[in-house]
């Protein structure tokens, strides 16, 4: 993993560069200098995990055959076409929610907003990241016959996340308006658990890119969606029991255990009814990662 990571993170390094260097816009030194910045705090963060499951996941389609440095490259760039997107959601995400104890800190570091000299620039800095994510695309996979159903399945993603946010922010953040016994209700919590939360968070979109990569038609792969986005709620109930009440293993499994007891056969049944043996590969693969609390 160390290995593929650090592969991962030269893709990287090549598409900032083409980005700073893209024709489309005469960059200053100043502005060339701040795009970087700004990338640099934002995109290549964390576990990076979302991005490095396109890879694997088209490795698992692949079924066991060794990727061309082309295929690996391309691979690579719909996951950081990802991380990109995850990086454009953090940055607003920050802003929009408005809650000093929780938006000073992202991943141990400041906020991007709360950079020195950044403050609202970071508003148009989210608009940057998101159109780096079309010049990706066009660059890369403009001649591919797979190019609309990429710019489709992004956009697509954008909109259901966008929308479930702004769910999200009318029902509990409206300052002066947080009595969530008049406004909020479980049904509501998991609409915004699976536009918001799920979609986000969810491995749907890397599995998706993956799919169009092997050429598969993604209309033929609705449950794998489905299945998908049941896996995401899944990991979204353990995260939010541990964030409340700390580890299951330490307090108990409770709503957890019962949760669990009950989806965790209906997910490895739908698995296995996929026709598709890479495809039920690659559906179990993300179930481990999601049980382990890896997603």
């Amino acid at each position: 993993m160390g290995d593929l990571r650090s592969r991962f993170l030269d893709v990287y390094s090549v598409l900032k560069s083409e980005l700073l260097h893209d024709p489309a816009f005469d960059f200053t030194v100043d502005s060339r200098q701040w795009v970087e910045r700004m990338l640099d705090h934002n995109v290549p963060r964390g576990k990076l995990n979302r991005g490095l499951c396109v890879i694997d996941s088209y490795k698992l389609l692949k079924e066991g055959k060794e990727l061309t440095d082309d295929e690996f490259f391309l691979a690579c760039a719909l996951g950081w076409c990802i991380e990109w997107l995850q990086a454009y959601f953090r940055v607003l995400d920050d802003i929009t929610d408005n809650i000093p104890e929780d938006a000073v800190k992202r991943r141990g570091q400041p906020c991007w907003f709360k950079q020195p000299k950044v403050g609202l620039i970071a508003a148009n800095d989210g608009t940057i990241l998101h159109n780096h994510i079309t010049r990706i695309l066009k660059k890369h996979f403009r001649e591919k016959p797979y190019y609309v159903d990429l710019l489709d399945l992004f956009n697509e993603m954008e909109f259901q996340t966008a929308s479930g946010k702004m769910t999200d922010l009318i029902t509990s953040t409206h300052v002066g308006e947080r009595d969530l016994s008049t406004k909020f209700s479980l049904p509501l919590h998991l609409r915004i658990v699976q536009y918001y939360k799920t979609t986000y968070h969810s491995p749907y979109l890397s599995v998706a890119c993956a799919l169009l990569m092997s050429g598969e038609n993604l209309e033929n792969h609705i449950s794998v969606k489905n299945i998908l986005v049941e896996m995401g709620i899944y990991f979204q109930v353990q995260d939010e029991y541990t964030d409340c009440f700390g580890a299951p293993e330490v307090v108990g499994k409770g709503v957890v255990a019962e949760y669990e007891s009950e989806n965790y056969g209906k997910l490895v049944k739908s698995i296995e009814a996929h026709p598709s043996k890479a495809v039920q590969a690659v559906l179990k693969s993300f179930l481990t990662k999601v049980c382990n609390g890896h997603e």
